[in-house]
């Protein structure tokens, strides 16, 4: 019953071994468990190769700073509600925009365009990692990775 009304339940235990129960929120179409987990580990390596890359690239880091946080400024779109915000939000944390922007760079021989790829996907593993997905309309907080932020059971 409780799973049918958005809710799983955890099992815990009580004091002198009593089993108790507690409900958490399940967001639905966020990935839970080992999913969650490999998704946010794809992160890490999406980071890490990023970071390899662009070493490579020799573009100097402190560029690498200037556009770490660029992809962000993509919240400004919740200013102008939870979908539109969203919609901005997905587009520049989606893989599609970097990667076509890094196979650019490296078939036109242009390493300036190729670091700004792997600096955007870079930022994208990163926020992976820390465990911010893809947006659902609903609000910030919903993502493909889970509910971020305070959780509230009810």
């Amino acid at each position: 019953m409780a799973e049918a009304a958005g809710f799983r339940d955890l099992p815990g235990w009580g004091r002198a071994g009593q089993r108790v129960t507690t409900v958490e929120p399940v967001l639905p179409g966020a990935v839970r468990g080992g999913v969650r987990a490999l998704l946010r580990l794809e992160g890490v390596v999406l980071l890490a190769g990023a970071l390899v890359a662009y070493d490579q690239v020799g573009a100097g880091w402190s560029a690498f700073a200037l556009w770490f946080l660029v992809p962000d400024l993509s919240l400004l779109g919740y200013l102008a509600g939870a979908r539109t915000g969203a919609l901005l939000y997905n587009a520049a944390h989606s893989y599609v925009g970097p990667a076509a922007l890094s196979g650019f760079g490296a078939l036109a021989a242009q390493p300036a365009v190729l670091a700004l790829g792997l600096v955007w996907m870079a930022h994208i593993g990163f926020d992976r990692m820390l465990g911010y997905g893809l947006k659902y309309g609903s609000g910030f907080g919903a993502t493909h990775l889970g509910q971020v932020g305070k959780r509230d059971a009810w």
